[in-house]
C-alpha cells in the first residue's frame, strides 16, 4: 500500500474532526453523502474549510464532482498542482508616452 500523501492526512484529519470521529475509520472510498451523512450544508461547511486549509479557492460546482473522501483529495492535489495564473500589472507609459500626453 502506498504511503498516504501529506494532503491526504490533512483532509482526512479535518474531515474526522468535523464530524468528530477517530481518522481511521475515515477511508478514501467513503461517500461523503452517505456514508459520512454530509449534507448540503455539511459539503459547503466542508468546502470552506478546505479552502481555508490549503489556500484555495474551490468554486461551488467543483462539489457535484466530489462525491468521496477519495475525490476530494485528488481534487486538491490537482488544484494544488495547477499554478495559478501569473497576475498581470498594467503596462507603464515609456518617457516618449509622457512626454506626447503632456504636449499642448
Amino acid at each position: 500500500m502506498a504511503p498516504e500523501s501529506a494532503v491526504a492526512a490533512r483532509i482526512r484529519e479535518g474531515i474526522a474532526e468535523h464530524l468528530k470521529r477517530d481518522v481511521s475509520t475515515i477511508r478514501l472510498q467513503d461517500d461523503l453523502r452517505n456514508d459520512l451523512g454530509l449534507d448540503s450544508l455539511g459539503m459547503i461547511e466542508l468546502l470552506f474549510k478546505i479552502e481555508e486549509t490549503f489556500d484555495l479557492d474551490i468554486p461551488n460546482a467543483d462539489l457535484s464532482e466530489m462525491n468521496t473522501i477519495g475525490d476530494v483529495i485528488a481534487h486538491v492535489e490537482k488544484r494544488l498542482e495547477t499554478p495559478a495564473a501569473a497576475p498581470t500589472s498594467p503596462t507603464l507609459p515609456d518617457a516618449e508616452d509622457q512626454r506626447q500626453a503632456t504636449r499642448p
